[in-house]
């Protein structure tokens, strides 16, 4: 199967197309990675993925989406990462990545409650635009330029632990209506500035970002871009403003583009249904010509393998077909009599057939 092929991204080389998706799991304090993480990565290196990543990580600490996120703004949150990254090296053939994230108007969200905290329980949320996601919640602070590049070199700090922590893959989460979807969309970004108005000022922050990123990584990190292919809303972001993007993230050294959807505007209509965002990836991939993820209700490796033939992307993200079976590669391998990773200590364990 063609999903148990490898491919090189830069230096990176994935031994198969299988990507476990970044998921928040809302179980940090302050931001510190714990034993839950440790086991919950470390398990899915166990089961064979080509590359596992990390969910969405806080670059500074009001970019968490909850009290309970990730974080990589210090060095502590670094070191408790590391741990995970060199086990994940040490025990499998599995490359690591880490999504780094900013919530932007969409934070200060309790995990617990799930709905936004009072400033005095959580933090000020920000925006390109003092426009909130929902009309009940806090009016977002309207970033200022100077606010807007010390962002950017938030996001440099972190890609620079990121690789100092070893990981193999850094994505920038410019999706699901987080900080950085929210520049990019005419209905939550109505600057007159630099940043926004046309699309090119609307992605300027994105691409400040993947320039700051680029100068700390090597050819030994491949960079990933995660982005809603459409928000599913009229006048707003949509597929062919996606392809017009990745185009320019791949003038700029970008290696994939994870192609989601979603996440900005509330209460719009989303066609779930198997492999509903496939067809988002398969035109950024065409009409960009650039690599792309696919995901979105992926739950087996024949369509995983549909998806890979046809063309429609490169890599195959799970996310929760991924949390049920966390051994999803080993399996698909034996049914198929592909290779892959499987650990030697379960060897005795292993089908022959």
């Amino acid at each position: 199967m063609k999903l148990f092929t490898p491919i090189t991204f830069r230096n990176v080389e994935l031994k198969n197309r299988i990507v476990m998706s970044p998921m928040c799991m809302y179980s940090a304090e302050e931001g510190v990675a714990n034993d839950f993480h440790f086991v919950h990565y470390g398990s899915r290196a166990q089961g064979g993925a080509g590359l596992i990543v990390v969910e969405a990580t806080g670059v500074e600490p009001c970019g968490r989406i909850s009290d309970k996120c990730l974080g990589i703004w210090n060095d502590e949150q670094a070191l408790a990462l590391k741990k995970i990254v060199d086990f994940v090296h040490q025990n499998s053939e599995s490359k690591i990545g880490i999504q780094l994230a900013h919530a932007g108007r969409k934070g200060s969200v309790s995990a617990e409650t799930n709905r936004q905290m009072s400033l005095e329980e959580g933090w000020e949320t920000i925006a390109p635009s003092p426009i909130p996601f929902h009309h009940s919640e806090r009016i977002p602070h309207e970033l200022t330029v100077d606010e807007i590049k010390t962002l950017v070199e938030d996001f440099r700090k972190a890609a620079k632990r990121a690789v100092d922590a070893g990981f193999d893959v850094l994505e920038i989460h410019g999706a699901h209506g987080y900080l950085i979807h929210q520049f990019l969309s005419p209905l939550s970004n109505t600057r007159t500035d630099e940043y926004g108005g046309n699309p090119e000022n609307r992605a300027r922050f994105l691409m400040e970002i993947v320039d700051a990123i680029n100068s700390e990584i090597t050819e030994n990190q491949a960079l990933f871009v995660r982005i809603s292919g459409t928000e599913y809303a009229e006048n707003g972001w949509e597929i062919s403003d996606s392809v017009e993007l990745s185009k320019a993230l791949k003038a700029k050294n970008v290696d994939l583009i994870d192609v989601s959807s979603g996440g900005n505007i509330n209460g719009v209509t989303i066609p779930l249904r198997p492999g509903y965002q496939v067809p988002l990836a398969e035109d950024v991939k065409k009409n960009s010509n650039v690599k792309t993820g696919a995901v979105g209700l992926i739950t087996s490796a024949e369509q995983a393998e549909e998806i890979l033939q046809n063309g429609q992307g490169d890599l195959i993200f799970l996310a929760r077909e991924i949390l049920r079976n966390p051994y999803f590669a080993v399996q698909s391998s034996w049914e198929s009599g592909d290779d892959c990773f499987y650990p030697h200590q379960y060897l005795r364990a292993k089908p022959t057939k």
